[in-house]
């Protein structure tokens, strides 16, 4: 599982009228809005996929408060947020350093733009990595810490929910620090007790998060305790594989394509392909889950294993024929879409072209044309070099 994006609240609100004036500057009536306002609406204009709106309204809201530092808070961590969405990721650092001088434990009350979130980001956009993003974590962590425990014991309902998302929030930075100590820290000589620490700690704090069990799923297969893997997997997907697809308790897109990822990593592929299926029919533009989909059915046809969907006629022939066919179709569509969208993973397209051209030679070559779905320009006699399968899996 990759390290979490701070969460943020998506927006139920109609799409507003622009607040910009003619060529993109506040008009006067807003220019007497109080900064309260104006973060509103530029946290609308985010929300709504304006972000260089967003900046402008955000920055004459900092432009407002310029005589009192404590209230400039939330107008700078919103401008960070700006900046990250804009891809100018540089401002956007630099916005939450200037945040963390403002409130440097996270002790101000998040009401007043204090609080962990500028410490989560900055664990995620540091530039050095590994130590250095364990310590902005680390920072968001006490910082949660500190404000679950003055929460505990209040009874309201918006209480009980605000405590809810900020446990969350808890147990997906600590499950970052562990997957940092699994990859970028692994050479430390603590990493596997730290991962031990940090994955107890977040199953304490949110037993029944699938993302969290993911995580303890990674560590486990780290530590060769596959039995141990496909027991947190499976206890990961029985909280939510049998919801309504709007129901919001479901995992993230990018989070079920680590679990398909996982899955196939503990030749658990008939789980994979349900989870993989179930994500096409919420996107079918995903061009990796159609790679996914298509090395699952590889792997199972490598097994003399069909889908499970798979017909009586279709079964006849034999079962690794009609899985190399499914398989063949899923990746054809993948590397579609991959010249359509621009897509730049090259060594998911050369790995999935490798596959496709070796059932090619196996099972003969469809009736469509070798060009759709392979690729613009690509020539399925072409021979290509790809590392082996083991390293795409980590592509």
């Amino acid at each position: 599982m990759g390290k979490p994006r701070p969460h943020k609240k998506k927006s139920s609100k109609p799409r507003e009228k622009s607040v910009l004036g003619p060529g993109g500057s506040i008009s006067k009536a807003n220019m007497a809005q109080n900064p309260s306002t104006l973060l509103d609406q530029a946290t609308i204009l985010l929300q709504t996929g304006r972000a260089d709106e967003a900046l402008v309204v955000a920055q004459q809201a900092l432009d407002l408060t310029a005589e009192n530092t404590t209230a400039q808070l939330p107008a700078i961590n919103l401008l960070g947020e700006i900046n990250v969405e804009l891809g100018d990721i540089d401002t956007a650092r630099n916005c939450f350093l200037q945040a963390v001088q403002l409130d440097q434990n996270g002790s101000i009350p998040e009401s007043q733009g204090g609080g962990a979130e500028k410490f989560l980001w900055l664990a995620q956009l540091s530039e050095q990595g590994g130590k250095d993003s364990v310590l902005w974590f680390e920072m968001g962590v006490a910082s949660l810490r500190q404000t679950i425990q003055s929460l505990e014991g209040k009874a309201s309902p918006e209480q009980i929910a605000d405590i809810t998302q900020k446990k969350a929030k808890l147990s997906n930075a600590l499950c970052a620090v562990a997957e940092t100590y699994m990859t970028d820290l692994s050479w430390e000589e603590d990493a596997e007790a730290r991962c031990e620490a940090l994955i107890t700690e977040a199953l304490i704090v949110t037993p029944e998060a699938p993302e969290v069990l993911q995580t303890l799923a990674s560590i486990r297969i780290s530590q060769l305790r596959t039995e141990d893997a496909r027991a947190a997997l499976t206890r990961s997907m029985s909280f939510w594989k049998d919801l309504a697809p709007e129901d919001l308790r479901i995992p993230d897109f990018a989070v079920r394509i680590s679990l398909a990822r996982l899955l196939m990593e503990v030749t658990m592929e008939f789980e994979a392909l349900e989870v993989l299926e179930r994500l096409i029919l919420e996107d079918d533009q995903s061009v990796e889950a159609w790679y996914l989909g298509g090395w699952c059915l590889f792997l199972l046809a490598e097994k003399q294993q069909a889908p499970k969907d798979a017909t009586a006629d279709e079964l006849a022939e034999s079962p690794r024929h009609v899985s190399l066919d499914a398989s063949r179709e899923w990746l054809k569509q993948s590397l579609k879409l991959y010249d359509v969208l621009q897509y730049e993973d090259d060594r998911l397209r050369d790995h999935a072209l490798e596959l496709v051209q070796e059932m090619n030679k196996e099972i003969g070559e469809d009736d469509e044309s070798d060009a759709e779905g392979e690729g613009e320009g690509e020539d399925s006699d072409v021979e290509i070099e790809v590392d082996s399968d083991d390293e795409m899996a980590d592509s």
